[in-house]
């Protein structure tokens, strides 16, 4: 991952999602690991474009909206002849949320064309969000030395779960920093370059370059954590590439996490 001073140029590559939040909250919110990081890049000052696919439906129209109306570039999220996904979420007494239905609709065998290659390589780095391509993007970018970064916790797919050439890897987990240290050992071994974990409330654990720590969350009453981790991973990238300690990232990313829990979605909207 490259350090610089200036605005990067960061790509999020991946999923969208339409999450349908049944009553009492009644709301269609825009979401998606790949388009939560892509917007709180944007939000936090980088130049970003978004690649993926969405239906010619009311729902694409919502998506891209979202993406254009906080600064991310959509001239490569293309529209296909299905649905867009979207995922019915009811919430119980308790405030806990199921996933009630889920189609992945037209990010189902998205990949970027020829052109849309080509544009990723010049990418200060790229992000991958959920993508079932069995991992040949992640392959295709290292191997042309782009750095590239992945949620692994975002698809439960072994076929799509390779994290070998990744300049850095996240994961999640509920333990602690040692159960997180066990896990990132195993991400380490099969090829990232680092490692960074998040553990909820409990923080993050982040191992970099050789080197391991610890960061606490927040302290925050949380009012929804979804895409509490996509911000922390745009919150660190963000801070690695504009040229901050490994450290002063932790704080950006955990701050911007928080940030996320006190409203709904994984950005306002």
């Amino acid at each position: 991952m490259s350090l610089t001073k200036r605005r990067p140029r960061i790509a999020a590559v991946g999923d969208n999602c339409i999450d349908i939040l049944l009553p009492p909250i009644g709301r269609r919110l825009v979401g998606g690991n790949a388009v939560n990081v892509a917007v709180q890049l944007a939000r936090l000052g980088a130049e970003v474009s978004y690649y993926g696919a969405v239906g010619k439906d009311d729902q694409g129209g919502q998506v891209a909206s979202a993406l254009i109306g906080n600064g991310v570039g959509v001239d490569h999220l293309v529209q296909r002849p299905m649905v867009t996904s979207h995922t019915v979420i009811s919430v119980d007494a308790d405030g806990d949320r199921h996933m009630d239905f889920e189609d992945f609709g037209a990010c189902d065998g998205y990949a970027p064309d020829a052109a849309a290659f080509g544009e990723l390589l010049s990418m200060d780095h790229v992000h991958i969000g959920w993508l079932n391509d069995g991992g040949d993007l992640r392959r295709r970018l290292a191997g042309a030395s782009v750095s590239v970064s992945q949620d692994v916790s975002v698809n439960a797919d072994p076929r799509h779960l390779g994290v070998d050439g990744l300049t850095v890897v996240f994961a999640s987990c509920r333990g602690d920093h040692g159960q997180a240290a066990v896990q990132a050992a195993d991400l380490l071994a099969r090829g990232a370059r680092n490692a960074v974990v998040t553990r909820g409330a409990a923080g993050s654990s982040i191992f970099w370059a050789g080197s391991a720590f610890e960061r606490p969350a927040e302290p925050v009453i949380p009012l929804d954590t979804t895409g509490a981790g996509d911000s922390f991973a745009a919150g660190f990238m963000f801070g690695i590439l504009t040229g901050q300690s490994v450290r002063d990232a932790s704080d950006l990313a955990a701050r911007a996490a928080s940030a996320t829990c006190l409203h709904l979605g994984g950005f306002p909207q």
